[in-house]
């Protein structure tokens, strides 16, 4: 049996990137997973001020060319990305990049799905709605990506109590707390045996 290779990690990301941040600062220095390049598709996110003070490449996309065109394969490709997390990355992945990376493709919901996903279900907005309905507890999804958002097959949920004075700032609080903790480990436990898969 072979040992597993690096494996080559883009990021997508579309904001502060706290948990590119978090990412990046697990596997430095790792043997089974490089960060090769920020993908962001917002002008002036904090995640490129991330990407560049950790002397990682970055990509800004703009929607014809992801939708329209390629996808950016061919910059994924040119990273030899075999790998993509998508970090708070707010938008649908198309076709042609899933196809591209079947179950290689893993995001994370500031949800437990399959409650509160969706088009436009995305940071405050879920945790305003979550309080609206007055649940009794909120959590993270990881999940594989498919054609729809929010929707692959989940990989791994962790709860929190929503407690009676918590407000949606309080519980997104609570959920970066559950994504810092737990994203890094499932990536690496995901690739790890995708990696085995392979092998055998």
């Amino acid at each position: 049996m072979n040992s597993p290779s690096i494996v080559n990690v883009a990021i997508f990301a579309s904001g502060a990137g706290s948990n590119a941040q978090r990412i990046i600062e697990t596997f430095h220095g790792s043997n089974l997973i490089k960060i090769v390049l920020i993908i962001c598709n917002k002008e002036g996110a904090g995640v490129l001020s991330i990407a560049e003070k950790e002397n990682i490449p970055s990509l800004l996309i703009n929607k014809e060319k992801f939708f329209k065109g390629d996808a950016y394969l061919d910059e994924l490709k040119k990273y030899h990305v075999d790998f993509i997390v998508l970090a708070g990355f707010l938008w649908k992945i198309p076709t042609e990049l899933i196809n591209a990376y079947p179950n290689k493709i893993i995001n994370i919901h500031p949800a437990l799905l399959p409650k509160y996903g969706g088009k436009g279900m995305y940071g405050h907005f879920v945790h305003e709605a979550v309080m609206a309905a007055k649940e009794k507890e909120s959590g993270i999804t990881i999940h594989y990506v498919d054609e729809l958002y929010d929707h692959g097959n989940v990989i791994f949920q962790a709860i929190c109590d929503v407690e009676p004075n918590d407000t949606p700032e309080t519980l997104a609080k609570k959920i970066h707390s559950l994504e810092h903790l737990h994203f890094p480990r499932v990536i690496e436990e995901t690739i790890a045996k995708s990696q085995l898969k392979e092998i055998h």
